[in-house]
């Protein structure tokens, strides 16, 4: 990452709306402005498409613990050990070479080989109150780099910013980056300069971004494709209940979340599904447990996970998981019902995602 990044911050936002303007669906000469900033923005659905293909996506933290001599735990927590972000010094993550950025880390969007993006979509956001107060202006700006590229000013096109009384200053930002992916395809993406404060404090320093890419490629199955997304506190849980979505018997699929401030070992966070009214039942892996789904993990199914850097299997306080749906969808049916909830962690739900086998 060569390239200076002090024209791109301190440029007027005309040239990075004609940045972001190039990436969108139509080929728009001009970026939507973001949303205004709310208390609470509830989940709607963002991106449907019936079609063969799938779902991919890449995630990674922003920030993690600072190792030094006084806080020695702090690579065993990184490697998986349980602990809570509040109790933690955290700094940030930085991974380029770029003097002028002071976060950035790595992905891979593994599409498969032959298929082509249909839409993609750049989540980001945390904690802007730890240590230090981050001016919440920065919040719906990143730079993100295409494989073997150089940076790129994203704006978003949906903000919201959320104040609790726990003593968090949390928000969540995102915008449509498809033409970017379709033209680049595969491998690492870089995102920097993500808003996001450092320090310790009882609410915790978190933060992450995630990239969702709904892909067609004709030899795969016929599926519906759908992305949903908001910004709320969880204590009383998300309900997303899509209609419209027809499966067969047998049907297979899978599920992903974007989710923040969830502690590993704080028990009481779980994410169930219903299939056409039937029983519920909960979703979890050897990653994550059923009774601990926000355990600051980035996991998805599979023996070759996509790439990261840095790969931390404990993020501390970021989650963005994939599930199989296993068994839930076998007997058919019109109508999934998703519930997320956190009964003791003060966490917030930012996306799901369901790619799900269709009746042809």
């Amino acid at each position: 990452m060569r390239q200076s990044l002090r024209p791109l911050l301190r440029r007027a936002t005309v040239g990075a709306l004609v940045l972001v303007s190039v990436w969108a669906p139509g080929g728009a000469l001009a970026a939507a402005p973001p949303s205004p900033e709310a208390a609470r923005l509830p989940f709607t659905e963002r991106y449907r498409a019936l079609q063969h293909g799938g779902i991919v996506r890449a995630a990674n933290a922003a920030i993690s613990c600072r190792a030094t001599a006084a806080q020695p735990s702090c690579p065993a927590v990184r490697e998986g050990g349980t602990a809570v972000n509040g109790d933690l010094d955290m700094f940030y993550v930085d991974v380029d070479t770029d003097p002028n950025t002071y976060n950035s880390s790595r992905a891979e969007v593994r599409l498969p080989e032959g298929a082509r993006a249909t839409y993609a979509r750049l989540y980001w956001g945390g904690n802007l109150r730890v240590g230090e107060q981050k001016p919440p202006a920065d919040n719906g700006r990143v730079l993100i780099a295409e494989p073997g590229g150089q940076y790129k000013e994203v704006l978003a096109d949906t903000l919201v910013g959320h104040r609790v009384a726990q003593g968090a200053d949390a928000y969540q930002a995102s915008a449509d980056v498809t033409r970017l992916v379709r033209e680049s395809g595969s491998g690492l993406y870089t995102v920097a300069q993500l808003n996001v404060a450092m320090g310790k404090s009882k609410a915790g320093a978190w933060g992450g971004w995630t990239l969702v890419v709904a892909y067609e490629k004709a030899a795969e199955p016929l599926r519906h494709l759908a992305f949903w997304d908001g910004f709320d506190t969880l204590t009383s849980g998300q309900d997303i209940a899509p209609g419209g979505l027809r499966f067969p018997e047998g049907a297979s699929g899978r599920v992903g979340l974007v989710a923040y401030d969830g502690d590993r070992g704080r028990t009481g966070d779980r994410l169930t599904l219903s299939a056409d009214r039937r029983a519920p039942v909960v979703l979890a892996d050897s990653a994550n447990p059923g009774a601990d789904v926000l355990n600051s993990t980035i996991s998805e199914p599979g023996e070759r996970p996509a790439t990261r850097v840095p790969s931390y299997p404990n993020t501390l306080g970021y989650d963005s998981d994939v599930f199989d749906l296993g068994t839930a969808l076998r007997p058919g049916g019109d109508q999934l019902a998703f519930r997320l909830v956190s009964q003791r962690d003060a966490a917030w739900a930012g996306a799901l995602f369901v790619a799900v086998d269709a009746r042809s």
